[in-house]
């Protein structure tokens, strides 16, 4: 039986790195939306309550409900999460005198409480709240405080409940990782024995159970998400699984030959489809984001669908769908806003004829490529840099083009062959270039031009739920902006994009 602990998200940007520290010792966790709890299940070990912009005091601050928590499971609430904790219990929420936003001394009252074993007397911790609890209820005890936060964690007498009022998942506090690791593996009994083996092995009996005797057919991309699936589910169904690669109009310049040819010798059925005509047509005119990706989204299930009447008794879409993709297009109704949709998740039409599988969505990136290593996938798709699902119809911005696409197909080419070619291909966990949509003044030879601007984005991450902006060196990207100028007909202006995740986004749309 799989152990697992569960997240209920109240709408924290924070919530996935929870996640994130969790799968870091081995455990499986799930994000939940608040008021969808589950049935409590033998595999449940721990329930941990997230932060969230909203303050208990509100008259429609989200809350689980009375009755929907067990008692007897270990429970840890984090900022909001301990808020609510002490308030519905009876204790004091009151707004602090000023946000408390930042780095903050913890000093340990209790250190023989099982939760800050191991933690020193006084560590760093990160504060990020508006509210602060004034008050326990009674039969809460503290166990740690800072300068300013006399309640920053407390233990309930007599049940397996803690609250702490810092981010114990963040990098800046220093001991947070050590915190979540006593709730989750001493607390909660969890035996980190999440790995690779076990989740290609419980995947696959799963996949043969799901999809038992039917055929699967499987959009491949080249990338590493659709290749680790195709590999998982080869290995469940084997033949029956038809792989289709579609060319949207979309990819990298000769991607759509190149792809193919790597799937050469995987043993999988792969047939190449040329609808790139079909998906530019239905994206003239559009410039909204969000329509954009429906309008792809949309099109690749209709083509997938066409091909799948093609082959005998198909029932099953699979996706290479992952878990980012999956929290970031679920909004927590009344906490958080949709970051973005994705066409995997959020373009399906109500009347699709085809059930979907998606052996990837528990998975993070990493976790993706850690599985697809002990798959034994070909080292030179393991190691690509991950792609938008919607291709280049959101690395140019505003309308798509077949003359844009063109022009962003050559730049992004000369971009990441000078990072193969500089040895930076590999310390870069992204790279790609941004077609924007503004001309600026610029001067070739003797005659003034008034052409495109092409940004050039690279970044570093783990799972592309927080990413960091790349320090290529000065010389390689002077000899590429010097390359696409000179190189790609329509362009007068290269820039780089130097801002992380968050604020921004890795993609600009």
């Amino acid at each position: 039986m799989m152990e697992r602990i569960l997240i209920l998200d109240f709408g924290s940007q924070y919530t996935m790195l929870i996640a994130r520290r969790i799968r870091e010792m081995n455990v499986y966790c799930d994000i939940v939306p608040f008021n969808k709890i589950p049935s409590i299940t033998p595999d449940i070990k721990g329930i941990i309550l997230s932060g969230s912009p909203s303050s208990v005091r509100a008259e429609n601050a989200p809350q689980p409900g009375p009755g929907k928590l067990p008692d007897d499971l270990p429970i840890l609430g984090i900022c909001y999460g301990a808020q609510w904790l002490a308030w519905s219990c009876g204790g004091t929420v009151d707004a602090s005198d000023a946000r408390e936003y930042g780095r903050a001394l913890l000093s340990i009252k209790d250190a023989a409480d099982p939760l800050l074993k191991e933690v020193p007397a006084e560590t760093q911790v990160w504060m990020s709240h508006g509210d602060t609890i004034t008050s326990l209820p009674e039969g809460y005890k503290v166990i740690a405080s800072t300068e300013k936060v006399d309640n920053a964690a407390f233990k309930v007498e007599g049940r397996p409940v803690w609250g702490i009022q810092f981010h114990a998942e963040v990098h800046h506090s220093e001991f947070g990782r050590q915190i979540l690791h006593n709730f989750v593996i001493g607390i909660c009994g969890c035996t980190g024995s999440w790995t690779p083996a076990g989740f290609i092995e419980s995947t696959v009996a799963e996949l043969r159970k799901k999809i038992g005797g039917d055929k699967v057919v499987l959009g491949l991309s080249g990338g590493v998400d659709s290749s680790v699936a195709a590999l998982l589910l080869h290995k469940a169904i084997g033949q029956r699984l038809h792989c289709i690669f579609v060319d949207s109009g979309l990819l990298r310049k000769d991607e759509f030959s190149s792809v193919l040819a790597s799937y050469k010798g995987m043993g999988l059925n792969v047939k190449g489809v040329d609808a790139s005509a079909r998906f530019l047509g239905h994206l003239a005119g559009i410039t909204d984001p969000e329509a954009k990706r429906k309008s792809i989204g949309r099109d690749f299930v209709e083509v997938f669908n066409a091909e799948a009447e093609k082959i005998e008794d198909v029932c099953w879409l699979a996706q290479g769908t992952i878990y980012p993709d999956v929290i970031e297009s679920s909004a927590v109704p009344g906490a958080s806003a949709t970051i973005k949709s994705h066409h995997n998740v959020g373009g399906l039409p109500k009347d699709m004829k085809l059930k979907v599988v998606e052996p990837l969505r528990l998975l993070f990136k990493d976790e993706v490529r850690r599985v697809g290593k002990a798959l034994g996938l070909d080292p030179d798709i393991l190691g690509r840099h991950p792609f938008p699902g919607p291709g280049l119809g959101i690395r140019v911005l505003g309308e798509v083009t077949p003359e844009k696409i063109s022009i962003i197909q050559e730049a992004d080419k000369i971009y990441i062959d000078a990072l193969k070619r500089w040895g930076l291909y590999d310390q870069v966990w992204q790279a790609g270039a941004i077609l924007l949509p503004i001309k600026s003044v610029g001067v070739m030879g003797d005659e003034r031009t008034y052409e495109n601007t092409i940004a050039l984005r690279a970044v570093t991450s783990v799972d592309g739920m927080t990413a960091d902006w790349v320090r290529l060196p000065y010389d390689f990207l002077s000899e590429v902006s010097d390359a696409i100028i000179r190189g790609v007909k329509g362009v007068n202006r290269v820039v780089y994009d130097i801002c992380s995740k968050p604020p921004a986004t890795i993609e600009w749309e």
